[in-house]
């Protein structure tokens, strides 16, 4: 099994509120939040309306259908979203099922 995360963090320039943060970065969640492979989680930043950081975490057996996923979110990020990118960061991770069960494998 392929675990990868992909980590984004972005600077949200002229924003001034959480409620706006959120409007301009909801259609991440709205766009990739059902796939039944993929988590997307507000990662860091919670807090401040400047900057934000968020993880997509994809899963599968063969490492091609995990790419194939995160390059789809890396090109809807760059040509979709109203904030600045700071920077993109992969980490992955190859185990077997049983080791996938557990506890500690990042």
């Amino acid at each position: 099994m392929v675990v990868v995360e992909l980590r984004i963090e972005f600077r949200l320039g002229g924003c001034r509120s959480l409620k706006e943060k959120r409007q301009r970065l909801r259609g991440l969640r709205d766009r990739f939040g059902k796939q039944p492979n993929l988590a997307v989680v507000e990662s860091n930043y919670a807090d401040s309306h400047r900057r934000a950081q968020w993880s997509f975490v994809a899963a599968a057996s063969a490492s091609e259908v995990v790419e194939k996923q995160l390059a789809e979110i890396e090109r809807h990020i760059s040509i979709g979203v109203d904030a600045e990118i700071v920077s993109i960061r992969r980490l992955e991770r190859h185990c077997d099922v049983d080791d996938s069960l557990s506890p500690g494998v990042w």
